[in-house]
């Protein structure tokens, strides 16, 4: 009899520890002891296939970061599934992402078309959609989406910068707009068009627009040279600023052209316009550009190249979405980390919502990533840079908008 009360007061000392156990440690779908389920959807096929590379880095980054350990002892299992850039086909896979394999959250997934397709679904579902690839100013309303949040600038706030500085340095110009018919395209004219203020309805002498399944852009080009402007504003994808450029140059038309950051890679864009006809493009940018003299003894520039030789990709070290997907994976990386064993869906979008980075590895100096619970746009300075033979260089002073 005298020990019945000593055999409760195991039992009670046993679950108490078990219910602390399970307090320290709170997993949502695609968590385990040993593993973090992710996926995306990626463009490794199809009209905007050019960013496919950052879909290879971020793979690559967690491949490295699982051999050297993982977080907090679980492996990264990033589940990356081409959607060529359609957005039917993005539903799809992200349905078998978030159905079939559980995944944690969607990450990273890239496009304003494409994301918007599964926008409502992974909301209603309650999926964080997170750090994705696209500046739509849709992105940011954590009011009535509190599950989505991009790592991208602000288009509009861009275009901003873009009209602003056509303003200061040519007045009188005369512009021609090139835009992508999406959301996208009219987030970075609309932000181009405020930037220039009350003066934009007279400087703007011509505009149109492409599909993502035109085949190019060529009768686009000679209808805004047309036009007799002087200045050009190229809100393209790569494929079609790459074209874009080409025709410029081969019509012999001499633009001061502003080319968005989603179309100023290196690699991805200008060497297949040609470097020529490339020179003295002018593009907004918040990262260190690979082959910038100025980072030429930059350690972080230096474990940028050398991550890159190490996975097999020296070939795309200038092309922009390279790093962009670097940069994405260490905040991701960053974010999973600070979730600890609290790796619900809930903590991870607390988390998202309280990002305060006043620098990440290859951001420019002055520029950081900073989210609150009422505001997920990430970035609010960027900085201007010209293509001067066969790298960019940066002049100005950062931009805060």
């Amino acid at each position: 009899m005298m020990m019945r009360p000593f055999t409760l007061g195991v039992c009670a000392l046993a679950c108490a520890v078990g219910s602390a156990s399970a307090a320290e440690k709170k997993y949502g779908p695609g968590v385990t002891d040993t593993e973090i389920k992710l996926g995306q959807t990626m463009p490794y096929s199809g009209p905007a296939s050019a960013y496919g590379v950052l879909g290879t880095v971020e793979l690559a980054y967690f491949k490295r970061l699982n051999a050297k350990g993982g977080i907090n002892g679980r492996k990264v299992n990033l589940i990356s599934l081409d959607d060529g850039y359609s957005p039917p086909k993005t539903v799809e896979q992200t349905r078998k992402l978030v159905e079939d394999e559980g995944v944690l959250a969607i990450y990273g997934t890239i496009g304003t078309p494409t994301n918007s397709a599964i926008h409502k679904y992974l909301n209603s579902k309650k999926v964080p959609q997170i750090l994705i690839s696209t500046g739509a100013d849709k992105w940011n309303d954590p009011k009535n989406y509190p599950w989505t949040m991009a790592l991208y600038p602000s288009y509009t706030m861009e275009g901003r910068i873009y009209g602003k500085y056509i303003l200061q340095t040519k007045p009188n110009a005369k512009i021609a707009i090139l835009s992508q018919n999406d959301d996208a395209g009219r987030d970075y004219v609309r932000g181009f068009k405020e930037g220039l203020g009350d003066k934009a309805k007279s400087m703007v002498v011509a505009e149109t627009t492409y599909e993502v399944t035109d085949p190019t852009v060529d009768s686009q080009i000679i209808k805004l040279k047309a036009s007799g402007a002087d200045t050009m504003f190229n809100m393209s994808t790569p494929k079609f600023g790459a074209q874009a450029i080409k025709k410029v140059y081969e019509l012999g038309w001499k633009p001061t052209t502003l080319l968005v950051s989603v179309a100023s890679s290196i690699a991805g864009v200008l060497e297949p316009a040609g470097l020529e006809a490339s020179q003295g493009v002018i593009t907004a940018v918040s990262a260190k550009s690979v082959g910038d003299p100025l980072w030429n003894d930059d350690p972080v520039m230096k474990e940028f190249v050398s991550f890159m030789k190490e996975i097999g990709q020296e070939g795309k070290l200038t092309d922009a979405g390279a790093v962009t997907g670097y940069i994405s994976a260490i905040m991701m990386h960053k974010l999973l980390e600070a979730c600890g064993d609290d790796l619900t869906r809930e903590n991870l979008m607390k988390k998202v919502a309280s990002i305060d980075e006043p620098t990440l590895p290859m951001l420019l100096p002055g520029i950081g990533v900073k989210t609150t619970p009422t505001n997920f746009s990430a970035f609010h300075t960027l900085r201007l840079q010209r293509f001067e033979g066969k790298g960019y260089v940066l002049f100005g002073d950062p931009i805060t908008d």
